[in-house]
């Protein structure tokens, strides 16, 4: 559910965790902290706020952002114990005198990396009235890491359409992946919840001096932002969540909704192909013959490492893409003639799509958030929905979100329950949600409208994640940016349009050359999304 600045499953450094020292509170701050709770030092502390570190390489998108670290409790049951970092980032508006507050951003996740957003806004409307704020949430970046040991072999053995034989694999590397995040930890990881990281968004609010705060946030971000409003209702005011998990389904049930999804995807393309005379089919099922014609072949005999495993990846990637699916079909069509230098170059292609890598520390925050509620405990429940899958959904996601998780054999014991969400006393905010959004499946924007009485914008016909302030996504902008500039809602279950199919005719489409290439163009051209 997301995409960050450093990769998913990409390296990170060793967790440090340690007492750090806080500021003397000014006696005008603490009145924002209730009596008794704790909180007053924290609430107070001093912000040094200076231009952001660049990395050996440079980081173009801290350039020009004011960074600054603020220190929370890792404990908010025991403010007087062990203390954490947490990374910030800031735009200051542009326009101070029609200034209006501050924005606090999430990409999602669990465990984005938000430092860079102010800079997608930068030169957009609300950089004029709004000190954008955006921040590494507790474990993740440049806050306090939490890292998790990976398993030997992780991933590697994994197939998208497992035997009977096979399903246990599954098991077995959850167990481990749990074993391994318990093993490197440390204390942190049971505190590294939603709850968690919107009290350390109410410490950012208070540090920055502001009585409400405002919010956008993309795919988990939306759970995050409404957890805050239930929190702490009377802090938040004007909220955006694009993208939107389901506020019924944490988090097992986000997880099963997903291959479906992608599944939905692959059959609106194989409609477009057909259409379009695509060179897979005259109908529909047959051009998903074809493709399962293709996955059966890799699995007999891979091309440039691309098997069938690698291969249902991608078909549920590409599927979503709705504006490139021109070159998807190029892709198959190549694939599925076979043999010679144009099925390497489309495997490559492959290859590029689905793309990754991981070392020897994994960002642990992904497996502690997806910890915060409970799982099926009967390894049989998981074992019948892999058996659905791997025929009916094996595309994208496929089996592995109906697989056992590290969270099936969680190792300690919840601190606290799932906030039930709710909006009471806080004003009406926007919901945005895409119509074949696999990551967030759209009925999860409806459900999270309804629960907070916002207002719903749909994006019609679009297969993305994440849409304000993304370029090609004008119609959600200006609404968004109406709401948040001048406090007018959009109509209630409002519409965009999302981006325009491929068509048939256009120059590039069906050439089956170069595929490699124009997959390395289609990924370059993809606007920057938070939500990945």
């Amino acid at each position: 559910m997301r995409r960050t600045r450093t990769a998913c499953g990409a390296l990170g450094t060793t967790l440090l965790l340690s007492a750090f020292a806080v500021a003397a509170a000014p006696a005008a701050a603490a009145d924002d902290a209730p009596a008794g709770d704790g909180l007053a030092e924290f609430h107070g502390q001093d912000v040094d706020w200076a231009p952001c570190p660049q990395d050996d390489e440079g980081d173009e998108l801290l350039e020009g952002l004011e960074c600054a670290d603020v220190v929370v409790p890792l404990d908010y049951g025991d403010p007087g114990g062990d203390r954490i970092r947490i990374a910030l980032s800031r735009s200051v508006a542009t326009d101070p005198d029609s200034r209006r507050g501050a924005i606090l951003f999430n990409p999602g996740g669990p465990g984005g990396d938000g430092l860079w957003m102010p800079s997608l806004y930068e030169g957009q409307p609300i950089s004029e009235s709004y000190d954008l704020i955006g921040f590494d949430p507790r474990g993740v970046g440049d806050s306090t890491q939490l890292n998790c040991s990976v398993p030997e072999g992780y991933g590697e053995a994994l197939p998208s359409r497992p035997t009977d034989a096979e399903l246990r694999l599954f098991t077995r590397e959850a167990r481990a992946v749990e074993e391994g995040c318990d093993r490197t930890a440390g204390a942190m990881r049971p505190h590294v919840n939603t709850p968690n990281t919107a009290r350390d968004m109410d410490v950012v609010r208070a540090v920055l001096g502001e009585e409400k705060i405002n919010y956008v946030g993309y795919s988990y971000g939306t759970y995050l932002g409404a957890v805050y409003g239930t929190l702490f209702p009377e802090r938040l005011n004007r909220s955006v969540l694009d993208s939107s998990v389901h506020p019924d389904r944490i988090w097992h049930e986000t997880w099963l909704a997903m291959s479906p999804a992608y599944t939905e995807n692959v059959e609106r393309f194989a409609d477009w192909a057909a259409e379009e005379g695509a060179g897979l089919g005259d109908s529909p099922e047959e051009v998903r013959a074809a493709i399962e014609e293709i996955a059966g072949r890799l699995h007999e005999e891979p091309v440039e490492g691309v098997d069938r495993t690698v291969f249902d990846q991608f078909v549920g990637v590409q599927g979503r893409y709705q504006n490139e699916w021109d070159l998807f079909a190029d892709i198959l069509v190549t694939l599925s003639a076979g043999g010679g230098g144009e099925s390497v170059d489309a495997a490559q292609a492959v290859t590029l799509s689905v793309g990754g890598a991981r070392e020897e520390l994994m960002p642990g925050v992904y497996y502690a958030v997806a910890c915060e509620a409970d799982y099926p405990q009967r390894l049989g429940s998981y074992y019948r929905d892999m058996r659905e899958y791997r025929v009916d959904h094996p595309y994208g996601t496929g089996v592995y979100t109906a697989a056992p998780s590290n969270c099936t054999f969680r190792s300690y014991p919840l601190p606290e329950p799932p906030v039930e969400i709710e909006r009471d006393g806080y004003p009406a905010g926007v919901v945005v949600q895409a119509e074949y959004d696999p990551q967030t499946v759209y009925d999860g924007g409806p459900a999270m409208a309804r629960r907070l009485r916002d207002s719903l914008v749909i994006v019609e016909d679009e297969g993305g994640h994440g849409f304000f302030g993304i370029p090609g996504y004008d119609c959600v902008t200006e609404k968004v940016n109406d709401y948040l500039i001048n406090g007018v809602l959009p109509d209630s279950a409002s519409t965009c349009e999302g981006l325009p199919r491929a068509e048939a005719g256009e120059p590039s489409a069906f050439t089956r050359s170069g595929l490699a290439d124009r997959m390395r163009d289609a990924l370059d051209d993809r606007p920057r999304n938070p939500a990945g």
